[in-house]
């Protein structure tokens, strides 16, 4: 059996997608047990040094890992009441040139938030009060925008190329 060529890349977006939504899962578990301690601490003792630090990074990362297996779900809000009056050929167009624009936009976004990572990585650039340096947080919302810009390729090649759908099975 033949395997499109656009299988690939999906296979790959959705995998890659599904590594980073579990790394984001991971990270926002690590924030609710921060968040518990650093109330469990407040409360006993003293606040968790550095708490603020850590959600920002945190945060940052589970939110960007999210963003590409968000779009593969279709989770992201869309307002498509104009839209489904369009013909099919008409939505595709639409679809494949919304997959070019955003995948041009999200591949920049990688590109330009990891020039910044590379900056904050030579430069040393590190936190206030755990000494934590900025740059893999940094490149790590860099990944999440470049398996965004991944998954909208992915949407682009299935726009140029739809499935044709088998009529009926010929028989032998």
């Amino acid at each position: 059996m033949n395997s499109h060529p656009k299988r690939g890349i999906e296979q790959v977006a959705v995998g890659f997608n599904r590594f980073l939504a579990l790394i984001g899962g991971i990270f926002l578990v690590a924030m609710i047990v921060l968040t518990c301690a650093n109330i469990l601490f407040r409360i006993i003792w003293v606040p968790v040094p550095g708490t603020f630090e850590l959600m920002g990074f945190f945060g940052a990362l589970v939110a960007s890992f999210a963003l590409g297996y968000t779009q593969i779900r279709k989770g992201h809000i869309a307002v498509d009441v104009l839209i489904t009056t369009f013909s099919p050929m008409t939505r595709r167009v639409l679809f494949g040139v919304n997959s070019l624009i955003c995948m041009a936009f999200f591949g920049l976004a990688a590109w330009q938030v990891g020039k910044k990572a590379a900056v904050l990585m030579r430069t040393g650039e590190v936190t206030e009060t755990l000494r934590i340096g900025y740059y893999p947080f940094t490149y790590g919302v860099a990944v999440g925008c470049g398996a965004l810009a991944l998954v909208f390729a992915a949407d682009l090649i299935r726009a140029l190329f739809p499935e044709k759908r088998p009529e009926t099975e010929a028989t032998s």
